[in-house]
């Protein structure tokens, strides 16, 4: 499937969204942005059924998610949201926040494996 559907009321939110990022958006978001990750192009903020994911690769098929603050309480949420995500046959990768900005490059370098494993 090309294009997922999403809730059309999400696009503001999501715009809303990009500037209201956690730092380890921002950080992970140098190492994506511009085709950098191996030449794929990433999209910030996505809207996908009545979610809004973090990044999104449609050639990749893939979900990345920078799990913050906002995140505490909200795993049975959060599981749910990633198994409908998954349902559309993406793959989601989740990382802390913390870990993000503590440790960007180790976290590029997974992404970095996730998309060689994928594609070789």
């Amino acid at each position: 499937m090309s294009h997922f559907p999403y809730n059309k009321n999400l696009k503001q939110y999501s715009q809303e969204n990009r500037n209201e990022s956690t730092l380890g958006e921002i950080l992970l978001w140098e190492g994506l942005k511009k085709k950098q990750m191996l030449g794929y192009t990433f999209n910030r903020q996505k809207p996908l059924l009545n979610y809004i994911a973090d990044f999104y690769c449609k050639p990749l098929m893939l979900v990345i998610e920078v799990d913050g603050s906002s995140h505490i309480g909200k795993e049975v949420y959060d599981k749910k949201r990633q198994s409908n995500i998954e349902e559309l046959g993406l793959t989601v990768l989740r990382f802390d926040d913390g870990c993000v900005r503590q440790n960007l490059n180790g976290v590029l370098i997974e992404i970095e494996k996730w998309i060689l494993e994928q594609v070789n």
